[in-house]
């Protein structure tokens, strides 16, 4: 991985919906830069465009003002380098669990035997080995979403953006998928961008947290989270960690009422 101060930047980015009288401004001229190897985390209530930024990172929308670089390049459509993991996990329902981590080299025409190694690697670290030639109507909702993460790293992208991917789970489930990625994040150390509404996961998973005022969202604060790598999660327990939890509620709460 190309190490840069500003692996990926964003600058003067707006996004605005049905130009015209009754036009809808979600993002206003955002700014800001993320480091090679760093996990940083956009924070904020429903609705305040955080979707809609990681959408333009990942060149499925495109930006009305502004410009976004990945890696030095203007990012103007999809990369294939560029990992997703959606809300909903969006398997293929008549595939087998390996055949869906496996999509996107048949879609991309990768060497199948190389990548097939490395999908049932990826599903012997989430534990789900056992269940490879299973159909997604047999697998639990925190199953499925480790599958879908697999999925995003079977190629072994540079940059992985996440949208909420834990956001429809119970809470006992999404703190179990919270501390599986962390590891996977600790053993494969991508780029990455990590949509969230929970402070608590944001400060858990991230080296920086930044938080979205209202629509037309603006950065409210940007701050930085030190807690060491590798991470346990008996730092949720910390006089640190609820003084960060803090930091960041009150930064909504000043926006958002």
């Amino acid at each position: 991985m190309v190490e840069r101060a500003d692996y990926v930047s964003l600058e003067g980015v707006s996004k605005i919906y049905n130009p015209g009288p009754a036009q809808v401004e979600a993002v206003s001229q955002l700014g800001f830069s993320v480091r090679s190897g760093e996990f940083v985390s956009i924070l904020g209530p429903s609705g305040c465009g955080k979707s809609t930024l990681l959408m333009m990172v990942a060149g499925l929308e495109t930006a009305t003002t502004g410009a976004i670089h990945i890696a030095g390049e203007r990012v103007e459509r999809p990369r294939l380098q560029t990992g997703i993991i959606f809300q909903d996990p969006t398997l293929l329902p008549w595939k087998s669990v390996l055949d869906n981590v496996m999509f996107p080299v048949h879609i991309q025409g990768l060497d199948e035997a190389q990548h097939r190694a490395r999908a049932m690697s990826l599903l012997q670290m989430v534990g789900l080995t056992d269940f490879a030639e299973k159909r997604p109507h047999q697998l639990s909702g925190g199953m499925k979403q480790r599958v879908a993460i697999c999925r995003a790293l079977v190629t072994d992208p540079d940059l992985l953006l996440m949208d909420e991917p834990f956001s429809a789970l119970d809470a006992i489930t999404r703190d179990e998928l919270n501390v599986a990625l962390l590891d996977i994040w600790q053993r494969h150390h991508k780029t990455g961008l990590f949509v969230t509404h929970s402070i608590r996961e944001a400060v858990f998973l991230s080296d920086r947290v930044i938080v979205m005022g209202r629509r037309p969202s603006r950065i409210v604060a940007d701050v930085r989270i030190d807690f060491s790598r590798p991470r346990d999660v008996h730092v949720q327990e910390s006089a640190e960690f609820t003084r960060l939890c803090t930091q960041l509620r009150d930064a909504i709460e000043s926006q958002h009422g």
